[in-house]
């Protein structure tokens, strides 16, 4: 239920900044959606149905949206070289379009939510393996 949490407040806020706020999203920003979107979706279908191999469906997402996550925040806080940036038109992806409290910034609130969602996942599988159905 936290991961369903977190995947709906994660779309609606990219939605937010980039319908209600203007802010164009980088490439790698696009990326991320592709990976969230779904998760959203997927976990409220599989929610709702009960489905108990639900962690099964979202992992590929998450696991994929959290590499691109920790790869967007090592080259928005410089920690890799801009040389080997996919972000060659549009946005630049290391722009500071915002940046809260001086360091809760967008690829920040992405690579979150990512870890949220990984985590509840894996302890979702261990709990599943304590107490099987």
């Amino acid at each position: 239920m936290v991961a369903w949490f977190v995947s709906l407040v994660a779309t609606m806020g990219s939605l937010f900044f980039s319908e209600v706020m203007r802010l164009p999203p980088c490439v790698l920003c696009w990326y991320q959606r592709i990976c969230m979107y779904p998760i959203a979706l997927v976990l409220t279908v599989g929610l709702a149905s009960g489905d108990r191999h639900l962690p099964r469906y979202v992992w590929p997402l998450a696991a994929a949206g959290l590499a691109i996550a920790v790869y967007h925040n090592l080259l928005y806080y410089h920690l890799i070289p801009d040389s080997i940036t996919p972000c060659t038109t549009g946005v630049s992806c290391t722009d500071r379009q915002i940046e809260w409290l001086g360091f809760i910034t967008i690829p920040l609130l992405s690579l979150t939510a990512f870890a949220i969602i990984a985590g509840c996942l894996v302890w979702f599988r261990q709990r599943s393996k304590r107490f099987p159905a």
